[in-house]
C-alpha cells in the first residue's frame, strides 16, 4: 500500500503549489496551538501608504508643520478609506538635508513599500529624491518645492505647490506701471531664488525697467544686513526679494531697522516675504507692501473662507500659508487618483489618474497640466493691510490661468 499523502487529493497541483500548501497548513497549526488569529494575506493590501517627508525641525521646521497640519486635515474631512484601501500616512522629518531626503524616500519605498512619496519641503530635497521616484515608479507630489525644473527631474513628479517664475513674472509686469523703474534684487542662492532673479529680471527688463543690481544670499544661516546696507546706498526705486518660506520676518525687521522704507525704497516680492505664517508678527512696517502668489489667507472665495476657519480650529488658531494649499490639494490630487484607479494598479496608474485632474481649490480653481505634470493657477497681485484688527496680503488684481513660464517655448 501506498504510503499516505496530503497531496492525495490534490493530483493536479505541481509541486510548487504542494509546498505553499503545507507550509500554510503548518502555519495554521503553530497558530491554532499557541492561540494566535491568522490574519489574511491580503491585510496589507487594503492599506494605502503616502510617504510625507517635510522638514519639522530646523530652518524650514514651519514648511513641514503646515503641510502635516493641511495633509490631516484633508483626511479628517475626508475619511482615511478610499476605493477600499485605508489611507495610511508615514511623516518623516528630513531637517531640510538632501541626503537625508534621499535615505528616507528609499526607507519608505523599499521598506515601508509606500504607493506614493510626497511632500519636499525644498528644492535640493526633490531633487535628491526625483530619481528613486523614476527606479521605482513611485509618484512624488511636491507639495512646495517651487523650482520650474523639478518635474523635469522625473516623469513620477507632479507638483501642487507653484513656481517662482510663475509667481515673479506677474510683479514684474506691475512694477513698471507704478513708478518702478530701477530695482535691485535680493534673493536666497539657490534653485528658487535663481529662477525668481531670472525671470524677474528679463520681464521686467522687457517692460522697461533695469535690474541695477542682483544680490545673492546663502541659503544655510543666511545674514541679510550686509546685503541690505549694499542697497540702501544705491538707492533703487524698489528692492524686490525671494526668500524661502519662514525667512521673510528676518527681512522684512532689517529692513526697517536700516530706514529703507523712510528712504522711499519700496519692498516688493513674491509671497514668501510676507508669509501668513509670519505676517500678525511683522508689525505696521509691513503695510503697504505688494507680493504676487497664487494663495493668501484673506482670499475671498467661501471654499477658502471654509478652509482658512477649520485649518485654525484644528491648530489652535494658526493660519494657513500658502505652504498648507499646496500640502491640502496634494492630499487631494492622491484620494481622487486613489479614487480613479479603484484601488487597484501600482504607480504608473496612479500618475495616470493625477494628470489632467482640474478642481476647485482653496486659492482658486487649478489644474494639473498633463504634459508638464505642473500645476496652472491665478497669481494674484496682494497688498498688505489690516483687516479687522490683522494684518493679511489682501488681492487687489489677478492673472488667470498661469502656467509655468520656465517651461513654456
Amino acid at each position: 500500500m501506498p504510503a499516505f499523502s496530503v497531496y492525495n487529493d490534490f493530483p493536479q497541483e505541481t509541486t510548487m503549489q504542494k509546498r505553499h500548501l503545507l507550509r500554510a497548513s503548518a502555519a495554521a497549526a503553530i497558530a491554532l496551538s499557541t492561540g494566535l488569529a491568522v490574519l489574511p494575506a491580503v491585510a496589507q493590501d487594503n492599506v494605502f501608504k503616502i510617504g510625507l517627508i517635510l522638514p519639522m525641525t530646523g530652518q524650514q521646521a514651519t514648511t513641514g508643520r503646515q503641510i502635516e497640519a493641511a495633509a490631516r486635515l484633508y483626511m479628517a474631512q475626508n475619511g482615511d478609506t478610499v476605493a477600499g484601501k485605508k489611507v495610511q500616512l508615514i511623516i518623516k522629518d528630513d531637517t531640510s538635508l538632501p541626503d537625508v531626503t534621499r535615505r528616507l524616500a528609499q526607507e519608505l519605498v523599499v521598506n515601508e513599500k509606500v504607493n506614493v512619496l510626497a511632500g519636499m519641503g525644498i528644492t535640493p530635497s526633490a531633487m535628491a529624491t526625483a530619481p528613486l521616484a523614476t527606479q521605482s515608479k513611485t509618484p512624488l507630489v511636491v507639495m512646495a518645492a517651487a523650482t520650474s525644473s523639478i518635474t523635469e527631474a522625473s516623469p513620477y513628479v507632479v507638483r501642487t505647490s507653484f513656481t517662482l517664475p510663475q509667481v515673479s513674472v506677474a510683479l514684474a509686469d506691475w512694477a513698471p506701471k507704478n513708478g518702478i523703474k530701477k530695482v535691485v534684487t535680493l534673493v536666497s542662492d539657490y534653485g528658487p531664488g535663481i529662477d525668481a532673479e531670472k525671470f524677474f529680471n528679463q520681464r521686467l527688463t522687457f517692460n522697461g525697467g533695469q535690474v541695477t543690481e542682483a544680490l545673492r544670499v546663502p541659503l544655510r544661516n543666511p545674514d541679510f544686513a550686509p546685503f541690505l546696507q549694499k542697497v540702501r546706498d544705491a538707492k533703487p526705486d524698489a528692492l524686490f526679494v525671494f526668500v524661502p518660506s519662514g525667512a521673510g520676518a528676518a527681512v522684512m525687521k532689517q529692513f526697517l531697522e536700516r530706514g529703507m522704507d523712510k528712504a522711499g525704497i519700496k519692498l516688493i516680492g513674491t509671497g514668501d516675504v510676507t508669509d501668513d505664517d509670519q505676517l500678525n508678527d511683522m508689525g505696521d512696517g509691513a503695510l503697504g507692501v505688494v507680493t504676487s502668489h497664487h494663495y493668501s489667507a484673506a482670499h475671498p472665495s467661501p471654499m477658502n473662507k471654509k478652509f482658512v476657519e477649520a485649518f485654525e480650529k484644528a491648530n489652535k488658531g494658526l493660519r494657513p500659508n500658502f505652504m498648507a494649499v499646496g500640502g491640502y490639494d496634494g492630499m487631494r490630487v492622491i484620494y481622487e487618483a486613489l479614487k480613479t484607479t479603484k484601488g487597484a494598479g501600482g504607480g504608473d496608474a496612479l500618475l495616470a489618474a493625477m494628470k489632467g485632474q482640474i478642481f476647485e481649490s482653496p486659492r482658486g480653481k487649478v489644474f494639473i497640466d498633463a504634459q508638464t505634470r505642473d500645476i496652472v493657477q491665478d497669481v494674484y497681485l496682494r497688498k498688505v493691510e489690516r483687516v479687522n484688527g490683522q494684518l493679511y496680503n489682501v488681492e487687489f488684481d489677478v492673472i488667470k490661468d498661469v502656467k509655468d513660464p520656465g517651461k513654456t517655448k
